[in-house]
């Protein structure tokens, strides 16, 4: 890359406003180049214009946002419902001419916090509303030192065709100078130089002024957080003793959970010795039933069986007694005898 278009990327922008600087594209003019430009340098060498001097200009410069560019149809309802979707919306001014009433196309936005400001600051710039693509800065009129007006030649941006470019501002800053700095003129008008080495890169935003804290405000940060601290230290403490309390209730309950289950375990190895020393009696017990029935049903066979014996006897008897009676009978009737 050569070191003309790397000039061309690298930008800086101004923290202060100086009339010929913003009237030219580099920051190294040493003469206003136009009649605008020479009537800013003027209200601003004789004190003319006073930033904190407009009664309109109310709220707190660092939750404020200066909105440009909207279209003459956008109502402050429409910017208000827009602006809202960053933050609390405190206040809205929507700047009107003061013959016709008419919107000027742009307006002023108070936030509640610094915070919701810088938010919109970030995400609102090129937001399209009412087919327009609008441009969001912070308020320069009261946080810029040496700020000068658009309608006293002074300003930010614009456009080509009005033939009053400024530079310097977010939405265009100032480019890397590509011709040898005139340090010592600068140095005589009170302009700063460009900040060679430190340029930044098209895409990065520049970040708004910061509120500047007191000595007291320091103090009571301070203050605020050496309290905070002891409260941290107080609340890790009974967090602590809470967290031993906890683990001793825990213990307590594990070892009473422990001797239950010991408990338990014994009884349970009680009844389980019952229910073996039971089921061998009554295994044994079914034993003896089971011998008892045995003999019994043997000695019951053993009765039918002698019984039955006894029967076959008598009966053999009982005939040979009938045998020998016939026979008896015959014996006396015969004719050999008579």
């Amino acid at each position: 890359m050569s070191v003309r278009s790397k000039n061309l990327s690298s930008v800086f922008y101004a923290d202060s406003y100086h009339p010929i600087q913003a009237g030219s594209i580099d920051g190294t003019d040493v003469v206003p180049h136009d009649n605008a430009v020479y009537r800013a340098q003027l209200c601003s060498s004789i004190g003319l214009y006073d930033p904190h001097g407009d009664p309109k200009a109310t709220g707190d410069p660092y939750c404020t946002l200066f909105v440009a560019r909207l279209s003459r149809l956008t109502t402050q309802d429409t910017l208000h419902k827009v602006m809202s979707k960053y933050g609390q919306v405190k206040n809205l001014r929507l700047v009107r001419d003061i013959v016709t009433g008419a919107s000027r196309g742009y307006a002023f936005v108070e936030y509640e916090t610094e915070r919701e400001m810088r938010r919109a600051y970030m995400d609102a710039h090129h937001l399209i509303v009412d087919d327009c693509e609008i441009i969001v800065d912070y308020n320069r009129q009261q946080l810029m030192p040496g700020w000068i007006p658009r309608r006293l030649g002074g300003g930010l941006s614009g456009k080509k065709e009005s033939g009053q470019l400024r530079f310097g501002g977010r939405e265009k800053p100032f480019r890397a100078p590509l011709k040898p700095i005139p340090y010592e003129e600068l140095k005589k008008l009170g302009i700063p130089p460009p900040p060679e080495g430190r340029y930044m890169s098209r895409f990065q935003v520049p970040s708004p002024p910061r509120r500047e804290r007191s000595l007291s405000d320091r103090e009571e940060d301070s203050h605020k957080r050496r309290w905070g601290s002891d409260d941290r230290n107080r609340k890790e403490d009974n967090l602590r003793s809470s967290v031993d309390i906890k683990e001793g209730h825990y213990r307590n309950r594990s070892r009473h959970r422990d001797d239950e289950h010991s408990r338990g375990r014994s009884s349970s190895e009680r009844s389980g010795r019952y229910h073996e020393r039971s089921s061998s009696e009554k295994e044994h017990l079914h034993r003896r039933s089971t011998d008892k029935d045995n003999r019994s049903s043997s000695e019951k066979e053993h009765r039918h069986r002698s019984s039955t014996d006894k029967d076959k006897h008598s009966r053999k008897r009982k005939e040979r007694d009938e045998r020998s009676q016939t026979q008896g009978k015959y014996s006396r009737h015969s004719p050999h005898k008579d």
